[in-house]
């Protein structure tokens, strides 16, 4: 697998941790979008896209946010004892869309990626700097 592209959208200063948003080409040929570059305690890190997790009313099937205590269908109290843990037995409210399969493939990809942020950075200070981020697709 090459990572043929890289592209960043940086995020304002006021954002507390994220750093950015970015996407991946793969080979030339398949995209990953919406990734994100945290700042953490020993440095940044990326976030893999995901989505919400939901769970279904007992009542009628509706589906509804896993901290929801209402159904937003038919408002009939939800059981909440069933949501899915983290390995610390936190509640899990976000699944990965995409993600490396072990520790090698992530650490290829976050250093790639923390790489053309801090180039993104530098080019980001030059006069007339645009983000190649929306651009994907484009050409």
């Amino acid at each position: 697998m090459e990572i043929s592209d890289v592209r960043i959208k940086l995020v304002d200063a006021g954002a507390e941790r994220l750093l950015a948003f970015c996407s991946i080409t793969i080979d030339a040929a398949f995209v990953v979008r919406d990734l994100k570059l945290i700042g953490g305690p020993s440095g940044p890190f990326v976030a893999m896209p995901s989505r919400k997790l939901t769970g279904y009313c007992g009542s009628c099937g509706g589906k509804n946010p896993l901290r929801a205590h209402y159904c937003s269908q038919c408002g009939g109290r939800l059981a909440t004892a069933n949501s899915p843990r983290d390995d610390e037995s936190h509640p899990r409210l976000y699944a990965d869309i995409a993600h490396p399969i072990n520790a090698a493939c992530r650490e290829r990809l976050q250093q790639r990626i923390v790489t053309e942020y801090e180039a993104e950075l530098v080019r980001s200070r030059e006069p007339g700097y645009a983000s190649r981020y929306d651009a994907i697709g484009d050409e």
